[in-house]
């Protein structure tokens, strides 16, 4: 199959063809007849299975075949301004050859970005794509016209929810017309999204496409290790090695400064990013990332979802993420699209029980790499042992003398 099969404007199938698309991927296939047809939907599927397109372009085909002038068409929702950016810079790329216009609403810039937004809002800009904090701040002030509103996109729905915007994204619902096509995304599915699913949706279509489960294309890879070993360790596997591009996530932003810091003095073309910076300073940052003038992020979970970079190499897990589905998120960030990938887990002692429930996630056990000697004995990985201990050191590894410190064990 591909994309001309589904008979799309020839406007709208030169901006497919421009941005590279030849083949819709399986969420493609299923959701945009679908939405084509009228039909709400709730979708599951991974980061990086090109749900964004999934479902913009149906909703750009439908714009297209009905104008309406001066009014705002569609709505996405979502949980940060990057994403938030991503998808505004997809529109922009199918949409291209059409009339149909778009913007991203969201917090963190100055006033001249609240004046343009509101400009757009008031007009009618035909896509909106917003942060739930930022369209709030927007409807407070009563200059917001939702009523030739068709579509309700909610993406990354579990995030959303996650993040504590239920309250937000039932406010605004209230702002809409009643009768409107709405389409939910997220990764995984627990019962709040069903609860808020049933509140929404009208007798959705469900796809579930590769739920909570990493890309086989992943190769997985722990190392067990005590705390002080991580920082000598990371570096060792960091430093003089021919790679362009490379995320290390950190599970606080305390963490990702320091590393952020401690590998710039090996000279690693390295920076930290998370939520202590302001949104220029972080898309300065993503841009030189992308164009390959820095080759190492340094990342807290911010990055985790909803960043859509391509042929990343290795990921770096420097500390265990508190759920098995920020693991997921995380290492989907390489392996995208037909490119293979790495992802490297360093799990501290107090980190074991952790890891041990993204295993049991993952419904297998994740290859241990042996430390290499230079770095000293390292502890065992026994998780059941360390739950409840503190990790002060006192646990060697044992029973490996005699072996051979390479390859990797299961």
């Amino acid at each position: 199959m591909n994309f001309s099969d589904f008979k799309f404007h020839p406007e709208l199938y030169e901006g497919i063809e421009a941005m590279g698309f030849e083949s819709p991927t399986p969420i493609q296939e299923q959701a945009i007849p679908a939405i084509l047809e009228g039909r709400d939907i709730i979708g599951s599927a991974q980061t990086g299975t090109g749900k964004t397109a999934a479902f913009l372009l149906p909703v750009i085909q439908n714009i297209i075949s009905s104008r309406k002038e001066n009014q705002t068409r569609a709505l996405v929702i979502v949980p940060t301004r990057e994403l938030a950016i991503q998808i505004d810079q997809q529109m922009e790329g199918f949409s291209y050859f059409t009339s149909v216009s778009s913007i991203a609403v969201y917090g963190g810039g100055d006033g001249q970005l609240f004046a343009r937004e509101k400009k757009a809002l008031t007009e009618g800009t035909e896509v909106v794509i917003c942060t739930p904090g930022r369209m709030i701040a927007h409807l407070n002030s009563s200059y917001v016209n939702f009523d030739g509103l068709n579509y309700l996109i909610l993406d990354e729905a579990d995030r959303m929810l996650d993040m504590g915007f239920f309250d937000d994204i039932m406010k605004i619902i209230q702002h809409l017309p009643k009768e409107r096509q709405n389409l939910l995304f997220a990764a995984t599915m627990p019962d709040k999204i069903r609860t808020l699913a049933k509140k929404v949706l009208r007798k959705p279509v469900e796809i579930s496409i590769a739920i909570s489960k990493p890309v086989e294309k992943v190769l997985q890879v722990a190392y067990v290790v005590y705390e002080t070993q991580k920082l000598p360790l990371v570096t060792h596997l960091l430093k003089d090695r021919d790679m362009k591009s490379v995320i290390v996530f950190c599970s606080t932003k305390l963490s990702a400064k320091q590393l952020g810091r401690q590998l710039k003095k090996v000279g690693l073309l390295v920076q930290d990013i998370h939520s202590d910076l302001d949104q220029k300073s972080r898309e300065d940052i993503l841009l030189q990332f992308r164009n390959r003038k820095l080759n190492i992020l340094v990342a807290t979970d911010l990055l985790s979802r909803g960043i859509d970079i391509d042929n990343i190499e290795l990921i770096i897990n420097y500390d265990v993420p508190q759920e098995g589905e920020d693991y997921i998120h995380r290492i989907g960030r390489t392996a995208r699209a037909e490119s293979e990938g790495v992802a490297i887990t360093l799990i501290s002692e107090q980190e074991q029980g952790k890891f041990s429930r993204i295993e049991t996630l993952l419904e297998k056990p994740v290859m241990k790499a042996m430390v290499p000697d230079e770095f000293g004995e390292a502890p065992e990985y026994n998780p059941g042992k360390y739950r409840g201990r503190g990790y002060g050191g006192q646990y060697k590894r044992k029973n490996y003398k005699g072996k051979k410190r390479q390859g990797y064990r299961k």
